[in-house]
């Protein structure tokens, strides 16, 4: 999909010069990438501590459970 953005030259090429890439599009698709994935890792952060296990769930005992016999 072609795209016209007004993005600042000096910082496109900042980025790009940083990340050791070869062209814009690369420069800004890597860019566009790692945010993503960060904005996925900081919603992984806020959802710790919000998973409610049942009580008396033994996970020891349910790992062994499922391991295969040797």
């Amino acid at each position: 999909m072609a795209t016209n953005l007004a993005i600042d030259d000096a910082l496109l090429e900042r980025a790009r010069r940083i990340g050791k890439l070869r062209t814009k599009k690369e420069t800004v698709t890597q860019a566009l990438t790692e945010f993503i994935q960060r904005r996925r890792q900081r919603d992984i952060l806020k959802a710790l501590g919000t998973i409610e296990f049942r009580e008396g769930w033994n996970y020891k005992k349910d790992r062994r459970d499922r391991e295969p016999c040797r």
